[in-house]
């Protein structure tokens, strides 16, 4: 049974408590999230209120090494589909740099609405075959141009990130609760992934920031 973290909590992935032993050979790390809906009242209602913004949450990927940094950032390339200047080949897995040299880990695609059940965007890694000189790889989350639009956390509702293991077992999963503090921020250290004792941790970590780039987030481990 998978197991429902709180913030700062740590499993490991392999084993769980019931002893059950999950496939580490390709592992999902699946993001989701519904936009809280507004209560536009009854004439906007009556005349057709104006089109939402879509609310575009990216899941971005840092592997580290044993000192808890980033080793190559890559290169950088020119805007692409309206996307602005950033890293791209490197240990940062994201929207404009989808899968990582290695060919170990990659994001699966760039959902921009949250519409739909299930995850709205996956991470998948296989943890068996990544290299020892990673030792550690960090989860975020961040709304694409979250200032622009005026968006936050706190218009957001059931988000999650959960680790499925190869064969669909969902092993735990860290849920957002409502919570003011999250309020005004644009994105989120969400969980981490790291190497101990021959086996994977997961940790729910819910750090949550007010910018809205998440390579202000990558600075600190560069």
């Amino acid at each position: 049974m998978a197991i429902s973290l709180i913030k700062g909590q740590t499993i490991d992935l392999r084993k769980n408590d019931g002893g059950t032993e999950y496939d580490l050979s390709q592992v999902t790390i699946g993001l989701g999230w519904d936009v809280r809906e507004k209560d536009v009242g009854f004439f906007a209602k009556l005349f057709g209120a104006e089109d939402e913004d879509e609310y575009d949450l990216d899941a971005i990927a840092f592997l580290l090494d044993a000192n808890g940094k980033v080793v190559n950032t890559g290169r950088k390339t020119p805007t692409t589909n309206g996307r602005s200047i950033s890293y791209y080949g490197g240990d940062v897995i994201f929207f404009n740099s989808m899968e990582h040299p290695s060919g170990h880990i990659w994001l699966t695609g760039d959902n921009r609405t949250g519409a739909g059940e299930g995850d709205d965007e996956q991470i998948i890694v296989k943890l068996n075959d990544l290299g020892q000189q990673y030792q550690k790889i960090v989860f975020v989350v961040a709304i694409y141009m979250g200032k622009a639009h005026r968006q936050h956390f706190g218009m957001v509702e059931n988000a999650f990130i959960r680790a499925v293991d190869k064969k669909g077992r969902e092993i735990a999963k860290f849920s957002l609760s409502d919570d003011s503090t999250y309020n005004g921020k644009r994105s989120m250290i969400f969980a981490e992934v790291y190497r101990k004792d021959d086996s994977w941790k997961f940790r729910a970590i819910g750090e949550p920031h007010t910018t809205d780039n998440f390579v202000d987030l990558l600075k600190k481990y560069i």
